[in-house]
């Protein structure tokens, strides 16, 4: 049987080496590995270069689905905020990570702008107007009218999609 969290933690080892940051994702599918990444953001310079991302991009695509309602996710540290929301929005059976941020924090730190680990989550919890990324509503019904098209040509359905049963 393959250690998939040995794998990940491998992966993300060989990453530091080449250059790159202390991140990797395995997602398994029926005890194979569907895809897998390191992240990939210092070789790109592509700010959604996260192993996640990477990864399930990589799995769905080779799918032919947005679903991984069938798979676990092995990820080295707590997913952050864009990568928890890509998980939830590809809804796999289950993450595992294998470190928490408090755990690496002490040998690790990546401060932005608008961006320290540490407070980023509390930031998604707060009204669009209090965030410190400065946001502005600006609504036009142009916009909303690219809504309107969609559920006219999808048969006046609301839903985008149907999630398989996992």
């Amino acid at each position: 049987m393959t250690d998939f969290a040995q794998r990940t933690i491998d992966l993300a080892r060989q990453n530091v080496a080449e250059g790159g940051r202390p991140f990797a994702t395995v997602i398994v599918k029926d005890g194979e590995v569907l895809a897998e990444s390191a992240n990939k953001v210092a070789q790109t310079n592509d700010p959604t270069a996260h192993a996640e991302i990477l990864a399930i991009r990589q799995a769905c695509m080779k799918l032919g689905t947005e679903h991984l309602v069938d798979s676990t996710v092995y990820a080295l540290a707590h997913p952050c905020p864009m990568c928890l929301g890509s998980l939830y929005y590809c809804s796999p059976k289950e993450v595992i990570f294998l470190i928490a941020r408090e755990s690496y924090e002490q040998y690790y730190l990546d401060d932005r702008k608008y961006f320290e680990v540490s407070t980023f989550y509390d930031e998604f919890a707060k009204a669009w107007e209090r965030r410190r990324l400065p946001m502005r509503y600006q609504p036009r019904e142009a916009a909303v009218d690219v809504y309107r098209l969609w559920n006219e040509r999808n048969g006046g359905r609301r839903k985008a999609t149907t999630v398989p049963p996992g």
